[in-house]
This record gives structure tokens, sequence and C-alpha cells, in this order.
């Protein structure tokens, strides 16, 4: 496949969309940031008199979570000044504006039915050829692309970076029934070349390889801490870096996760692994 990615849309502005968005402006890509449109009003938009057409309303949710991102540390940002490689919108105003990019990737809430409403949405709009992958952290890639043209089957596979997606060198690709080889070759060599990681092609299995790992070690502890009636302190004094662990250790890492996503991945495995040996710890 002879692809030059010069834009990508990242469709979700959480804490793994910004990040992932904030590392494509770090290679030079151009990026167009998608979130929802607020429903309601907050105070100052009240106090100001705007109402839920101004412009400034409807981008609120994505502005204020790049603004976040950007003031975060570690940065995700690799100097200040490539953020304006980052254009804004939201999926209801700018959502036509994915015609004209080469790769769509999806990062919103872990939840099938939302996923598969935002696909739905985003093929009215994709130019045939386009690439369009999914974050998910564990959401089976078949699931989700079920009713979905054979154009879109064919350039569609999960491309999961992990959290904070500058720094963490895994990318796991995780092809679909029908995902083309050569979409996945050239992947596979664009995580290495130019986002920096150490690309690895996983089965579509739940939750994949790191977080089917990561998650039942988490979930694991949990059990044991619960019966040893140990602290949040504790824990995380025992599980950094005295046994060669990031400081982060287990429950600050999953506060940087998101207990959100820890307990959607967790229910996942449980609900499609009904025949690991293993599967109360996920529960």
């Amino acid at each position: 496949m002879n692809k030059h990615i010069k834009k990508v849309a990242v469709i979700g502005s959480g804490i793994m969309g910004s990040g992932i968005a904030c590392h494509f402006a770090n290679i030079g890509v151009e990026v167009l940031l998608l979130d929802i449109v607020p429903r309601e009003l907050n105070d100052k938009e009240k106090a100001k008199g705007l109402t839920l057409e101004d412009k400034v309303v409807r981008n609120r949710l994505v502005n204020d979570s790049l603004a976040t991102a950007l003031k975060s540390k570690p940065s995700p940002i690799y100097d200040q000044k490539f953020a304006s490689r980052i254009t804004t919108g939201n999926m209801q105003d700018d959502i036509s504006k994915v015609s004209k990019v080469d790769w769509i990737i999806e990062v919103v809430v872990e939840r099938l039915d939302i996923k598969k409403q935002v696909f739905e949405n985003l093929e009215k709009h994709r130019t045939p050829g386009t690439l369009i992958t999914t974050n998910t952290s564990g959401i089976p890639i078949h699931f989700m692309s079920e009713g979905r043209s054979e154009d879109f089957q064919k350039h569609f596979c999960g491309t999961h970076f992990f959290n904070p997606a500058r720094y963490l060198k895994l990318f796991e690709i995780i092809p679909g029934p029908k995902t083309d080889s050569e979409v996945l070759d050239f992947l596979n060599g664009y995580g290495e070349k130019y986002l920096g990681k150490t690309s690895v092609i996983a089965k579509d299995t739940p939750a994949f390889i790191g977080n089917r790992i990561g998650t039942f070690s988490i979930q694991s502890l949990f059990h044991s801490v619960k019966e040893l009636g140990m602290t949040v302190e504790e824990v995380d004094k025992l599980t950094g870096p005295v046994i060669g662990r990031p400081k982060s250790a287990t429950f600050r890492t999953v506060d940087v996760v998101g207990l959100d996503t820890l307990v959607h991945v967790a229910n996942g495995i449980y609900e499609n692994c009904p025949d690991d040996e293993r599967r109360e710890v996920f529960k």
C-alpha cells in the first residue's frame, strides 16, 4: 500500500483522544479533533448570555479537553506550538470534514452501541479507501465492523495506543475478519517508522494482548488486597519501583487509565471469555 498520511481525524477528545491527536501533531501531521456537542450550558456560558447554538459552546467539550491535555504532565506535545496543527470541531457541524483526511481514528467511550453508532455516522462521510481504526481497549473488532460496507471493513481494524500515547511504546494492531493484509502491513510499518512504536499484530480476542495481561494482573491484585485488608498507599508502595515497576504502581496507574475504562475492559473479558479458567478474577 502506497499511502502518505498528511491528515488524520481523531473522534473523541478524552485523555486518550487528545493524547493521540498531540502525538500525530508531534510528527508533523495535521489533525482534526472532534467530540460531541454539549447538551446544556454551564454557568459561565449562561452568564455571558450564550446559547447552545453558539460555536464556542458547541465546541466547548473538545476545546476544554485539548486544553487540559496540553497542560498535563508528562506533556503529550513536544512543543506547544505544534498544537497549531490540531483543528477542533464537533460531531454535528464538522463530521463532513472527515472526507478530506487519510486516516480516521475512533477514540470514544468504551461502549459497543455508541461505537457502532459513531461508525455508522462516519461512513456517510468517509471517502472510500480511507483508513478507519478504533482505539478500543478490548471490545472485539468484529463486533464493531458488523453491518458496514465492504470497503469500510477492508480498511478497518484496531489500532490500540496506550496511555500516555506519546511515551508508551506498545502499538497493538488488531485485524477484523475482512481487514486487508496491505492495511495491516502499512499500519505496522507506520507505527514503527513514524510513531516511534513497537508495533504488534494481535489476534481479535477480548482485550487483545496488553490489556488481557494487565487487567488480569490488576484484578487479581484487587481481590488479594480485599482479602488482606491493605490500604491504597500500602499497595502502591509494594507494587511500584521496589519490584521494578513504574512509580505509578497499581492504583495510580488505574487512575491514569480511568476506572471506567478498567471496569469496561474487565466486564468485557468476563462476558466474552466464558471458558477462561480464571474468569472469576475479572468479576
